[in-house]
């Protein structure tokens, strides 16, 4: 049997014909080489937005089950046309969808997460050499219904597979060349990192890194996966290695993050949640979507407060949960949706000393900007206004990983 690799190329490596002939070539020249090649693709370019607007133009709030039988039309376009590229390219392959793959996921439409892979259909073909091509974003639930992983799905789907096919390695194709220590478009000083351990990652990803989707990588923990991060366009670049366990003594802050599509919900001080009925109240409302928040803080500390972070990406319905929250706890709840989060993230923000003092210095310098502080043992997290993030971004890079890099 062949060793197995698995490569996933998400949108806009695959945005337009020429671009998924080029893939096609990649995948090719990898299968020539001696591997068996599964191949897990996003949908092209901006198809995906293109579809959620013109479900917003009919409704906009539409069913999240028939969202999901929209949506998951874009990632069979391109793993269409990408088979067709490979057998003009005069190798055998073939696509399939979630659910022919053995993807199968929970029931909670637009956020489905994985429940097994069942990839019996992929070991056969990859047993008759033929390369297999795999929708991404996708799967099937326990009850036949297709269901979407979430923005950013299609890295899941490549690491599921990579653990259920025991595979050598899998390798995410981007246009970028890797993990940076922070936005290069924000701040055109970053460099790319070679390696990366994975819990960092995990948080830079929670807290708005666009590189690698938290599901994916929280998968890839689990099932102890090392994940090659790679620029589809500049294949001599060695790209970011993300994997666990990792330790670089020299590197006491990794990266900085900013998030602007952020919704803020926090309980005020008339909502007792150290009260057992009203705590459950509080986090039933915010759970009514499936959607977790990516950061939080109950305070039990006088008995009352509550703050909760939610990416809006996968927020399809937020009119109805404002509406709902703010019907049941009225003016003792806030919601905002014009903030933003900045995060600083390494190990030293805990665990050295003389960091966590300049930590706590800047946040005292910046308290004009920062609304309220998130703090983790790989991360610290300001809460600013989405008009701030950037500026922060910039500060916060410049005088701990910037000046990291100096004093070596």
């Amino acid at each position: 049997m062949k060793p197995i690799v698995v490569h996933k190329y998400g949108g806009s490596s695959v945005a337009d014909i020429e671009k998924i002939q080029k893939v096609a070539a990649k995948v090719v020249d990898a299968a020539a080489a001696g591997y068996g090649m599964v191949v897990v693709v996003s949908a092209m370019g901006k198809t995906t937005d293109g579809l959620l607007q013109m479900a917003r133009q009919i409704a906009p709030e539409p069913p999240r089950r028939e969202l999901d039988m929209l949506l998951s039309v874009g990632e069979r376009i391109t793993m269409s046309l990408l088979s067709m590229a490979i057998h003009r390219l005069g190798y055998e392959a073939i696509s399939f969808t979630g659910s022919q793959s053995g993807i199968v996921t929970t029931d909670s439409h637009s956020n489905a997460r994985i429940i097994e892979v069942r990839p019996f259909r992929i070991q056969d073909e990859l047993a008759r050499n033929r390369i297999v091509i795999v929708a991404g974003y996708q799967g099937t639930s326990y009850k036949r219904e297709i269901t979407t992983l979430g923005r950013g799905g299609s890295d899941t789907t490549a690491i599921a597979l990579a653990a259920a096919l025991e595979a050598e390695r899998v390798e995410i194709y981007s246009d970028v060349d890797g993990v940076y220590s922070a936005d290069p478009r924000i701040v055109p000083e970053a460099r790319r990192l070679d390696e990366v351990d994975i819990d960092e990652m995990l948080t830079l990803s929670r807290s708005g890194a666009k590189v690698m989707a938290g599901d994916a990588l929280e998968y890839a923990r689990k099932h102890g996966i090392a994940i090659y991060a790679k620029s589809t366009w500049e294949p001599s670049s060695p790209g970011t290695v993300i994997r666990k366990d990792l330790c670089i003594e020299d590197r006491r802050f990794t990266a900085v993050s900013g998030k602007k599509d952020v919704m803020f919900v926090q309980f005020r001080e008339a909502v007792d949640v150290s009260r057992e009925a009203d705590l459950f109240q509080c986090l039933n409302a915010i759970g009514a979507q499936d959607v977790l928040p990516f950061m939080s803080h109950v305070s039990l500390e006088g008995n009352r407060g509550a703050s909760f972070l939610y990416s809006l990406e996968n927020f399809h319905n937020r009119d109805s949960f404002r509406a709902r929250v703010q019907e049941m706890f009225g003016k003792s709840v806030e919601i905002r949706d014009d903030i933003g989060t900045v995060t600083l993230v390494g190990a030293g923000v805990s665990e050295d000393r003389e960091s966590h003092a300049r930590v706590t210095a800047f946040l005292e310098e910046h308290r004009t900007l920062i609304r309220q502080v998130f703090v983790n043992p790989l991360g610290v997290t300001m809460l600013v206004a989405s008009s701030d993030v950037d500026h922060l971004v910039r500060d916060t890079h410049a005088l701990f990983i910037a000046a990291q890099w100096a004093e070596k």
